[in-house]
């Protein structure tokens, strides 16, 4: 059944694409996002059905996008479309409320397939990403705990990104001093006490790309 889309993927490139492929398959793609919090203002305003979402996106990454946007646009469901095929991150995707999962490494009949399955109320898992789930599963392995907030998560990937903590301020409507207060907290948590080492750490859990 032809669906309402929202893209989301800050390389254009990647965008055209996806629209072209979800155009030619009877889907209208509403709106595209260069980043995540783009995402959730359109997602906001359109209403789209679904919201198709890289993980590793400016600003606001795609996990934490997909918290907003159940709130702003609670109809909406959410696809992730990722290079990150590391259990931990599906666990923590389907926690978030992404309904499907989808390998940047399948053909585009892999996205087509989750669209139609999460639109029908089903999750939908890429088969890769499927067979981490289910090895955690059989072992028995429990998911590592998040030490981070989800507020913490967004001034952690701002911090990686290069963005001062005066920006991270007018960036999250926070005061200059909550920020620095964020950030030295997220320090202590995490037992990081250089930019550098917070960078390596955003950049391991899918925060910020390399």
């Amino acid at each position: 059944m032809p669906c309402r889309v929202l893209l989301a993927d800050d390389h254009q490139i990647v965008r055209q694409g996806l629209r072209a492929l979800l155009e030619k398959a009877g889907h209208t793609v509403v709106g595209e996002a260069a980043d995540g919090r783009e995402a959730c203002e359109l997602a906001h305003k359109l209403q789209p059905d679904i919201a198709v979402l890289d993980l590793a996106m400016p600003l606001l990454n795609g996990m934490d996008a997909i918290h907003e946007i159940r709130r702003v646009s609670p109809n909406t469901v959410a696809i992730l479309l990722t290079m990150y095929t590391d259990r931990a991150y599906v666990l923590q995707a389907l926690q978030a409320g992404a309904k499907g999962y989808v390998l940047k490494t399948q053909a585009a009949d892999d996205l087509f397939r989750a669209i139609e399955e999460v639109w029908r109320g089903a999750v939908y898992l890429s088969p890769g990403a499927a067979v981490g789930l289910v090895d955690a599963y059989l072992s028995k392995e429990e998911k590592p705990k998040e030490p981070l907030t989800a507020r913490e998560r967004q001034i952690l990937q701002l911090v990686a990104e290069g963005k001062t903590t005066k920006a991270i301020s007018v960036l999250t409507g926070i005061t200059f001093k909550t920020a620095e207060s964020h950030r030295n907290r997220i320090m202590k948590k995490l037992d990081i006490h250089q930019t550098a080492g917070l960078v390596r750490y955003a950049i391991r859990h899918g925060l910020v790309r390399p």
